[in-house]
């Protein structure tokens, strides 16, 4: 009998010491400062236009840094190119980086955020591998290093679109999106972009599995879904509605 008490008693202390190690990372995790919603606040400071987080002043830089490299490499390549179309892809990244550098340092300038005045020993590395190239070799490296760079920032711009408290950083971030996007757009159009390249380094970065419905067997062609329709009165007239016409906050 004794035997069976203590055996039992084992049991249960096994039972609740198990139960304790899986709820103890549960409690440590959420009740620790430095973590979650606790790290925001912390990383964060108040301004008339709304918190301003550490993701905020990373991405008012990033934005900076890419004008401080991109513009040369523009301006580059309207003088070197070749081709219309590696001319006209530099012609956009001077116009667009030279509003959306203004736009940073304004904001910048309201919100006490210091920004860089050179580009990183990176981003001056790409600068001198276009300065020694030339010919084919100069607008293949122009277009996948810069078509790139701006892969990367744009998800950088969805997140802090997507997270941002502050009407300021809002607003540069919707702005930046469609410069980045319009960069994109003409840097694909030179036709050096290397879109295996791009996939190739986006899933040696990532680790999440990939996902999405299976491919169909036996040969069989899916058949054409179905076109989503309004229903009812489609006397519709609105538009997309203008990323710079958000209302901001008066000072």
């Amino acid at each position: 009998m004794l035997r069976r008490i203590n055996g039992t008693a084992l049991i249960i202390a096994a039972l609740l010491a198990t139960l304790g190690a899986l709820a103890y990372p549960v409690w440590s995790y959420s009740d620790r400062s430095g973590t979650g919603e606790a790290n925001l606040n912390a990383s964060s400071v108040a301004t008339q236009w709304g918190p301003l987080s550490a993701t905020d002043r990373d991405f008012l830089v990033k934005v900076r840094l890419a004008g401080l490299w991109e513009l040369p490499a523009g301006q580059q390549a309207i003088e070197r190119a070749p081709s219309e179309a590696m001319k006209a892809a530099g012609d956009h990244l001077v116009v667009g980086h030279t509003d959306l550098d203004r736009r940073a340092r304004d904001v910048a300038a309201k919100l006490g955020v210091e920004l860089p005045n050179q580009p990183t020993e990176v981003q001056q590395g790409w600068l001198r591998e276009l300065t020694a190239a030339s010919g084919e070799e100069y607008e293949r490296k122009f277009s996948n290093l810069l078509r790139a760079a701006h892969g990367k920032v744009f998800a950088l711009i969805a997140e802090v679109r997507h997270t941002t408290r502050n009407a300021l950083i809002r607003q540069l971030a919707s702005d930046a999106n469609q410069t980045v996007l319009d960069h994109i757009t003409m840097l694909e159009r030179t036709g050096f972009v290397d879109f295996d390249g791009l996939a190739r380094e986006a899933a040696g970065s990532s680790t999440a599995s990939p996902s999405g419905p299976p491919m169909s067997s036996g040969g069989n062609v899916p058949q054409v879904p179905v076109p989503v329709t309004p229903s009812g009165d489609q006397s519709f007239t609105s538009r997309p509605v203008p990323p710079t016409m958000e209302p901001l906050p008066q000072p």
